[in-house]
């Protein structure tokens, strides 16, 4: 499955819509301004909440959180004592299972890996539509929606280290 996400620096209050690759629009991710911490919604087509996406407030390091139906789902952070800065690590709420982030992720070219095994790629290489990026979920057992979650965190983060 192949996603097209039109490529904006994530704020407070941008909102934009996430299409399948015959341009059908899938997700809407919905920034929530406003807010004392920074606030994301993904939604499906139908305008349900499907994820929620907030900055955790009281972290050494900057962290996201994501939540399904109120429950934690994952928490993501750059990976202490990485030489590359563009790496990150997804800890599922199961505390059991985390995915692997890493790739030029600035450059929206990444790749989001579980005990080395290829979930989704992001890349802006397939695409001929300026400021587009791709995510394509490799695994069929995957869960789009989280992948696609995972994406804004990360790349939220690389751009909020970089402004820092």
């Amino acid at each position: 499955m192949r996603f097209l996400v039109r490529d904006r620096l994530l704020g407070l209050g941008d909102d934009y819509w996430i299409e399948d690759d015959r341009g059908t629009k899938v997700f809407l991710v919905d920034g929530k301004a406003m807010r004392l911490r920074e606030t994301f919604e993904l939604k499906d087509a139908h305008g349900r909440v499907l994820i929620d996406i907030h900055q955790k407030m009281f972290a050494l390091r900057d962290t996201m959180v994501i939540e399904r139906a109120g429950e934690p789902l994952a928490t993501i952070r750059r990976k202490r004592l990485s030489l590359l800065r563009n790496h990150y690590r997804v800890s599922l709420a199961d505390g059991r299972t985390e995915l692997d982030v890493s790739g030029k992720i600035l450059d929206r070219e990444f790749a989001v890996e579980y005990e080395g095994e290829l979930l989704a790629v992001v890349s802006r290489r397939w695409l001929h539509v300026r400021e587009t990026y791709g995510v394509d979920v490799v695994r069929e057992d995957a869960d789009p929606a989280l992948l696609i979650a995972v994406a804004v965190c990360v790349i939220h983060l690389a751009e909020k280290e970089r402004e820092d």
